[in-house]
């Protein structure tokens, strides 16, 4: 019998490390040929996580220009995977998430009338432009579908309530699994300042803000909470990868330059940036994948944004939503500096979003879908 094509489809950074793990478990199939395409929508940060991983594509569409847009991130995704899909011949394309890869790559695999499977599949805001344009990306892609690889029950059962009844897994999320390979306690930082940062002295605040929905006047808020944070609190030190848009690294420069127990870092690789989380205090981001990460880590999280689509963890009392106003972010950090009760409350908390073996779960379903194996047990947190 011939061996399953199955192409992981993905661009971006947070992308590729809740892949990377799943393209490692398909190549370790025998049912399976695992197939990787790369659009690098992300160009330095996606080869970052390639590295760590070991990762090297079948297919690499380079399609980032300078100041791109959602269209031309569209089309040039659109067109390039016409030629992946009809050079490989996959049985299947496997996309993440809700990026514009994600879409663009569900849409190219419609087009050619290859099944799809999409990884991190039932998160919902319910507003089409929070987080945008990711909402309404992972929405298109529940539309074009046949597998549905949900981290949560709860995923689940916002499909169900939109007509989706057939070919759902509850996985757990695959993010957990590429934590147990990059987390080291005797880890080593590729820079000096990251080293010496003082873990055990100082209150390490990690740091990231990026969303396309916080750009305007939701950074400035942000930012400004961010420095009085510094400012009002010696114990504390913040630790900022920043994004490469341009439109964050002005802000970053222009409202939380030049303070001594500030640090204004280039973007981290996947193995710092999981290190530098499991050494820090707690994790402030608006960021999605850093919401499932930390909670691992038993690091409390605040969500600089006014929802998400990641509610499990704010029932399970490690995540809480922080929004974009300045005197509520600032009200709240200032709280888990100093309140030593309600900050081990958010640490402690149960992380819901999966046991290490979400890749795992996903290659069994696929194989279950064709025919060739057991269909896996559900997780549950």
């Amino acid at each position: 019998m011939d061996k399953l094509r199955v192409m992981s489809v993905f661009g971006t950074r947070p992308e590729a490390i809740k892949m990377a793990p799943l393209v490692k478990e398909l190549a370790g199939r025998e049912e399976i040929e695992s197939l990787c395409c790369v659009t690098a929508q992300h160009r330095e940060m996606l080869d970052s996580v390639l590295n760590v991983f070991q990762i090297q594509p079948d297919w690499d569409l380079n399609i980032m220009t300078p100041r791109q847009t959602l269209s031309t991130i569209t089309s040039r995704c659109l067109t390039g995977m016409d030629e992946a899909i009809e050079s490989l011949r996959p049985d299947l394309i496997l996309v993440h998430g809700d990026t514009t890869t994600t879409f663009s790559g569900a849409l190219s695999a419609f087009y050619h009338k290859v099944p799809v499977g999409h990884v991190e599949a039932g998160l919902r805001t319910y507003d089409k432009y929070s987080p945008y344009p990711e909402e309404m990306n992972r929405k298109l892609v529940t539309a074009i579908a046949d597998l549905y690889f949900c981290p949560t029950e709860n995923n689940r059962q916002n499909l169900l309530k939109e007509g989706v009844d057939q070919g759902i897994f509850v996985t757990g999320n695959t993010v957990i699994d590429a934590l147990k390979t990059t987390v080291d306690k005797e880890y080593r930082f590729t820079t000096d300042l990251l080293n010496r940062l003082p873990y055990g002295e100082k209150k390490i605040l990690l740091v990231t803000c990026h969303r396309r929905e916080n750009y305007g006047k939701p950074m400035e808020q942000i930012m400004t909470a961010l420095r009085r944070v510094a400012e009002d609190h010696p114990e504390a030190e913040l630790v900022y990868p920043v994004h490469l848009s341009p439109a964050v690294q002005e802000a970053a420069k222009t409202y939380l330059g030049n303070h001594p127990r500030i640090h204004l870092i280039a973007p981290l690789a996947a193995d710092e940036m999981h290190n530098l989380m499991a050494r820090c205090y707690m994790v402030l981001t608006d960021s999605g994948g850093l919401q499932e990460e930390a909670p691992a880590l038993g690091k409390p999280v605040l969500v600089l944004r006014r929802e998400t689509e990641r509610p499990e963890a704010v029932a399970a009392g490690t995540v809480a939503l922080a929004g974009v106003e300045e005197e509520t972010i600032y009200a709240m950090a200032s709280r888990l500096l100093r309140d030593r009760e309600a900050y081990e409350a958010m640490a402690r908390a149960v992380n819901p979003y999966g046991d290490g073996f979400a890749c795992r779960r996903i290659a069994d379903a696929v194989l279950w879908h064709f025919g060739r194996g057991e269909k896996p047990e559900d997780f549950h947190s």
